[in-house]
């Protein structure tokens, strides 16, 4: 089953990376019309999660990148780099969102988090 999975995404990964990436683009930047949630902070969970995705996805798509350490780290940083630069797009070019620096700390932790998950599973991947 796995090798099927692997079989069925390889050299596909990229380009759900670049839909996710284009996804977070646009629900960071449209306006939202629902009630926000009473539970406070909320909301750093899914940015947490939204960007674990991303980071996940764009360290998949290049599997080679824990043997080339810098390819994993410029991943890393150009993820963080997005979430950093989406959020001063929230502040500037939209007045229905502001800008908020615990959403960056939230995108980070996905992030940072993928690439553990991801250097954990790295060799379970190749193995298949």
């Amino acid at each position: 089953m796995l090798k099927l999975i692997k079989t069925l995404f390889k050299d596909k990964i990229i380009f759900i990376a670049i839909g996710i990436t284009l996804g977070i683009t646009y629900l960071s930047l449209m306006r939202l019309n629902f009630a926000p949630s009473k539970l406070s902070h909320v909301d750093k969970i899914y940015h947490s999660i939204a960007y674990f995705i991303l980071g996940l996805t764009w360290l998949l798509s290049f599997p080679k990148s824990l043997e080339k350490k810098y390819i994993k780290y410029a991943i890393v940083i150009s993820c963080i780099i997005y979430g950093i630069v989406i959020e001063v797009l929230q502040g500037t070019l939209t007045a229905y969102r502001t800008a908020s620096l615990l959403d960056v700390i939230a995108n980070t932790i996905g992030v940072l988090v993928a690439m553990v998950l991801f250097k954990s599973i790295y060799k379970k991947i190749i193995a298949i």
